[in-house]
């Protein structure tokens, strides 16, 4: 397993498979003329699976399917089956908003992958439709039923919460946890993306987030869902599911961080906040063999930054010019 230069384990892959999404999520992404990356410089499947093998070979056990959203490529059931057969790798997810879900989570479930995160920010479909510009409530919902009856279990849903956008849902999404074994995680707001969105104004901080989402108790390790990334569980009290909190801002989570993010064009990120990477493509394309690309993650993990620079965005007033479908969250 591979250790970066502050002894932090990382065995943890965010694996985009492209930067479109069918939605046009308000802190994600412009309404109009997204930078989508030119066909030819995404990933080919044969490319993806070679990487995710040297990735294997270097420690990684764990990878998340990421976009822009996943789903709209062509062919991902079959690439999940075949990185599901990829040794080594003990644990494939995905994160979606869902709206294709319906009609794939059984394949998906056939093809090897093992659980879903679901990205829903409103429950009320036309405050969804305003947030998510494209797209209906109801086909997200179908698609959280879907997986929960294809076995793509825990089902997480991912809540990025911005005050005026959603802050008063709060309580209505907690409640999604008490009857069904569901997994709501209310992620802080970030300063990434120029979509304009971002503001100290729209920023809820983990706390007010916490106090609207109680009463909690704290989740023992043994009870919390399966997963690798920075949430702190809690649930109400006898509820089926539990609640979680991400916050890169209030409570950063950069000291456990043991994940690095490859982009659909083949940069390998080091840091969710970075805005440099190091190119696997071309390496790879112009003939590179494993033990060069195997090198160029050792490096890469080795320069992974101690830290995010997301509190001195936020003193500042400035973005994170990488819009999130670029990094895959």
């Amino acid at each position: 397993m591979l250790r970066d230069g502050f002894n932090r384990a990382v065995d943890y892959l965010r694996l985009s498979v492209t930067d479109r999404c069918n939605l046009r999520c308000v802190y994600c992404m412009p309404e109009s003329a997204p930078r989508y990356a030119p066909g030819a410089d995404m990933l080919t499947d044969d490319e993806i699976v070679e990487l995710a093998a040297c990735f294997a070979q270097s420690g990684f056990s764990k990878i998340r399917i990421t976009g822009g959203e996943p789903l709209v490529r062509p062919g991902l059931p079959s690439l999940i089956g075949r990185l599901s057969r990829v040794p080594g790798i003990a644990d494939l997810a995905l994160s979606t908003n869902g709206m294709l879900l319906p009609d794939m989570a059984a394949e998906l479930k056939k093809a090897g992958l093992k659980r879903v995160n679901i990205s829903l920010d409103s429950l009320d479909p036309a405050r969804f439709s305003r947030i998510a510009r494209f797209g209906a409530l109801d086909k997200v919902l179908e698609g959280v039923e879907a997986a929960l009856d294809s076995g793509l279990t825990p089902v997480k849903i991912n809540v990025v919460v911005a005050r005026g956008m959603n802050d008063d849902e709060i309580p209505a999404f907690a409640a999604l946890t008490r009857s069904r074994p569901l997994h709501v995680r209310f992620i802080e707001l970030m300063p990434m993306g120029e979509t304009g969105f971002f503001s100290e104004e729209r920023w809820v901080a983990l706390r007010e987030i916490m106090a609207n989402a109680g009463p909690l108790e704290a989740v023992p390790p043994k009870d919390r869902p399966l997963g690798h990334g920075p949430a702190r569980y809690y649930r109400a009290p006898g509820a089926l599911g539990s609640i979680g909190f991400i916050s890169a801002l209030s409570c950063g989570f950069c000291a456990s961080c043991n994940r690095v993010r490859l982009s659909s064009s083949g940069t390998l990120i080091a840091c969710l906040d970075a805005t440099r990477g190091t190119d696997l493509r071309g390496p790879l394309r112009g003939g590179a063999n494993r033990a060069r690309l195997k090198a160029l993650i050792a490096a890469a993990v080795r320069g992974k930054p101690e830290g995010h620079a997301m509190d001195g965005r936020l003193k500042n007033r400035s973005m994170n010019p990488r819009l999130m479908c670029q990094i895959g969250g």
